[in-house]
């Protein structure tokens, strides 16, 4: 879809394509009424001020549309935007499932990574080492993270 065909979308729909995007409706409702956008630049800069003009619920809100890092789909394989954990040993995937856990039950969202480009073991890193966050410190991080995913699927969806 151009950005063009998204500035023209009646608003329930632009709402919908932004939702494919990030799953947080605070977010989505503003992006559509923010159009129309003169370019992906404006766009990509609406996208994150919006964002960060959100509250902690919204966030999470998004963060519980995404699959567990590591987690399998139907045919077994990990989730689409996980490609590093096709490679991923037994062991390592083994010390994700444990880890995922262990952040869920501490910070009450699950783990969120922009995993584009990352290894497995890059993942789990990060996923252990963001456990010595406190919760506050984690959302933000996490915030963070999903502000990239954000990003990745705007400029695979509205190609600029």
């Amino acid at each position: 879809m151009t950005l063009s065909e998204l500035n023209r979308l009646p608003r329930y729909r632009a709402e919908e394509e932004f939702l494919k995007c990030c799953a947080s409706r605070a977010w989505a409702r503003a992006m559509a009424r923010r159009r129309p956008f003169a370019s992906s630049d404006r766009l990509a800069q609406a996208a994150t001020e919006i964002w960060q003009g959100l509250d902690a619920s919204d966030w999470i809100e998004a963060f519980a549309a995404h699959p567990r890092i590591g987690e399998r789909n139907v045919n077994g394989a990990p989730a689409q935007e996980q490609t590093g954990m096709h490679s991923a040993t037994t062991t390592v995937a083994t010390a994700m499932d444990e880890a995922n856990q262990e952040y869920f039950d501490r910070f009450g969202f699950i783990f969120i990574i922009c995993a584009s480009g990352k290894t497995a073991e890059e993942m789990l890193s990060s996923l252990r080492s963001r456990l010595s966050h406190t919760p506050e410190e984690e959302v933000r991080v996490a915030a963070e993270e999903q502000n990239r995913i954000t990003h990745l699927r705007l400029g695979r969806i509205f190609p600029g």
